[in-house]
């Protein structure tokens, strides 16, 4: 009777070591996961024959052809572009900056994006195109 107690203590497993595992993979994977950066709308982006892949951008801004302007999904100004740049640029100063036109936005107010991102200090600064 006594050796049949004491083998139903043996059987347990300890799942301690496991959930240990399972929290650090879990851990691992936020960690090194890519997160997909959107602007804030879908811009039909102008052809390019030059363009090229860059993956260290952090910060995406996006001009629409009705003259709204998105910095990471947010809708503001033109007076406010800089300081918002300059607020995200610190927080991850490796990374670029890219600024995707619409075919049919003003190329006018995509150049003062442009200068306010350059008046950031911002020396990468990337126009989003497709690859034609």
């Amino acid at each position: 009777m006594r050796n049949h107690a004491q083998q139903d203590d043996d059987a347990e497993i300890n799942m301690t070591p496991m959930l240990d595992v399972v929290f650090i993979m879990l851990i691992f994977f936020i960690v090194t996961a890519v997160f997909v950066k959107e602007s804030g709308f879908e811009v039909v982006k102008p052809n390019a024959e030059t363009a090229r892949f860059e993956k260290a951008v952090s910060i995406l801004i996006a001009v629409s052809e009705d003259g709204k302007i998105w910095v990471n999904r947010e809708d503001i100004k033109l007076e406010a572009v800089r300081t918002a740049v300059e607020k995200m640029h610190s927080e991850n100063p490796k990374g670029a900056v890219s600024i995707q036109a619409d075919t049919n936005a003003d190329a006018v107010l995509v150049m003062k994006v442009y200068d306010a991102v350059r008046d950031a200090d911002i020396k990468r600064i990337i126009i989003g195109t497709e690859v034609k």
